[in-house]
């Protein structure tokens, strides 16, 4: 697969697996990472400067590394975490070489960019925004309506999620992100935390404008099994509900399916959408949520080059 520009969009762990199938399967990639986190390392930071927890986007640049030695070295240099007894505890590397370039030059995006030259990355890392997220949540519980702040409050209450909130309600957008969106001639979408990493980005008010636009061109990656705290108690078909209630004007051109989480509701859900709905192995060997990025590959190969042909369903 040569020749389009694909960019995909998520966090953490869910875009790293869609960012090492792609790398080196299109002529340009871009990864748009969602900036909520407020744990551990990311979280101390963002506390301390006034800038976007790094963590996500040190995991997209981590994912983009040329596989090479010097690529794979600094990747892992990026991701080592330190141990020690006093304040450096828990720190990544890679956010604090972030953070460091982020306030000598003062520019969220030509930080990144000088981070991707070092890692000799295959593509490009944008911020869904230049500043940083504050996630909320209303969330059903036996005991009534709990109004949680923070995505690990988030990602990681009891009950069954109401609503989704972020603040700022209309936070800055670099126009790099934008621009990449747009040009795009395929986006994916997911998989990830759904409620953190994906649905975030219908919360931004431009990059949601971005995403309806692009519907026709984006594949909608959902997730495998349950094991994400965020979506405990239900199923793929109420993550699509869930979706389509948060952006209503957003329909996308496919939803991809690992073969384990297909079924007829899910498929007349997605139909309903008016999406092609693609159902195939993809779960890694010896997990039970996460993605082989060899058999990602392959799926996003094919959606890629149908979508790009314009093969989307007619709207």
């Amino acid at each position: 697969m040569t020749g389009p520009h694909v960019v995909a969009l998520g966090g953490g762990h869910g875009l790293y697996a869609s960012l090492s199938a792609l790398r080196g399967a299109c002529e340009r990639l871009t990864a748009v990472v969602t900036v909520a986190d407020d744990g551990g390392s990311s979280g101390r930071i963002r506390a301390e400067m006034p800038v976007p927890p790094p963590g996500d986007l040190r995991m997209a640049l981590s994912a983009l590394c040329e596989d090479t030695d010097w690529g794979r070295t600094w990747r892992d240099v990026l991701q080592w975490r330190f141990a020690t007894s006093g304040p450096l505890d828990g720190h990544a590397v890679g956010n604090l070489l972030i953070a460091g370039l982020w306030d000598r030059t003062g520019g969220i995006v030509e930080g990144l960019d000088w981070v991707a030259r070092l890692l000799r990355a295959e593509g490009r890392v944008l911020p869904v925004s230049t500043e940083p997220i504050t996630v909320s949540a209303e969330v059903d519980t036996p005991d009534g309506v709990n109004r949680v702040v923070g995505q690990v409050a988030v990602a990681t209450a009891e009950g069954r999620m109401r609503s989704l909130a972020i603040e700022p309600a209309d936070p800055a957008v670099p126009a790099a992100t934008l621009e990449a969106i747009a040009d795009a001639d395929t986006v994916i979408l997911g998989p990830g935390s759904w409620y953190t990493s994906v649905l975030t980005h219908f919360l931004v008010p431009r990059v949601a404008a971005a995403l309806v636009e692009a519907g026709p061109r984006t594949v909608l990656t959902l997730n495998i099994a349950h094991e994400d705290e965020e979506t405990a108690g239900t199923d793929r078909v109420d993550d699509l509900a869930v979706l389509r209630a948060t952006a209503p004007d957003f329909r996308p051109a496919a939803v991809l399916v690992d073969a384990s989480e297909d079924d007829a509701a899910l498929r007349a859900a997605v139909e309903d959408w008016g999406a092609r709905y693609v159902a195939a192995p993809m779960r890694a060997a010896g997990t039970v949520d996460r993605h082989d990025p060899a058999l990602l590959r392959e799926q996003y190969q094919g959606l890629v080059s149908w979508v790009s042909q314009g093969g989307a369903v007619a709207r």
